[in-house]
């Protein structure tokens, strides 16, 4: 299969050692000194590109991939709330392939369906409150993660007491607290902390007067991520439309 790279940082360079060793041709590398080659015959040449960027980027690293005419895996967060609706309708209608994920780790994967099956369960239990925490690198932008938003939305699915979720302390990278401290019943609460190099750790709480039951995945480095979007890619190759992990994972559904 040929790839395309679109984003040549350390996930970027994970994900070629990767496709490489799978036997994968990389065909075009596009990062932000070069970016005339969406253009190229070598991009256009691509089965699939995969794309991992930074939120600001990423709509339009989309809008021309699609007008190349080249699938795309994304792992990119940030733009959906702003541009969401029109990226599902290109893919849905317009005969565009994206397949998005906020986390392309099989081990979030099992995760995500762990923590939905254990809302539905909570749901028969409202003693018992729930809240997210995620901690990442000092570099990431966004808060919270796009995984946690992800995994707040299965809770939200699961839980009736829960109807949306809501960004809760904030921790900067030289120990600063800021944000909201106090939640409606209603709310979930997703607390965010930046220190170190830290690749992400997501830890959900259910607690009561009685005792209190955490989950936690804890990523030890980028590989995990690379080699998902890697199945993704191929996954994608042979698909069309708005794809996501579900599609890649049926036992998400």
């Amino acid at each position: 299969m040929k790839i395309a790279l679109i984003g040549y940082g350390k996930m970027g360079k994970e994900i070629e050692k990767i496709a490489r060793n799978r036997g994968h041709e990389i065909v075009s590398i596009i990062d932000i000194d070069n970016q005339q080659d969406f253009d190229s015959e070598a991009f256009r040449s691509a089965d699939v590109a995969i794309e991992f960027t930074n939120p600001t980027a990423a709509y339009g690293n989309y809008m021309r991939t699609f007008a190349a005419g080249v699938k795309l895996v994304s792992g990119s967060t940030g733009w959906l709330t702003e541009h969401g609706d029109e990226i599902k309708k290109l893919c849905t209608e317009g005969g565009k392939t994206l397949f998005w994920s906020s986390n392309f780790s099989l081990g979030v994967a099992i995760f995500s369906a762990v923590n939905k099956y254990l809302a539905r369960i909570m749901n028969q239990f409202p003693a018992y409150d729930v809240s997210m925490t995620e901690t990442h690198h000092i570099h990431k932008l966004d808060a919270p993660s796009g995984t946690a938003i992800t995994l707040a939305e299965g809770i939200i699915e699961n839980i009736d007491r829960k109807t949306q979720w809501v960004k809760g302390a904030q921790t900067a990278p030289d120990g600063t607290v800021s944000g909201q401290r106090t939640f409606a019943a209603n709310e979930l609460p997703v607390h965010s902390i930046r220190e170190g190099e830290v690749p992400g750790i997501h830890s959900i709480r259910y607690d009561s007067e009685a005792d209190s039951i955490t989950i936690t995945h804890d990523a030890k480095n980028r590989r995990g991520f690379a080699l998902g979007a890697v199945l993704a890619a191929e996954y994608t190759a042979t698909h069309e439309g708005y794809l996501g992990m579900a599609d890649l994972f049926p036992f998400l559904k």
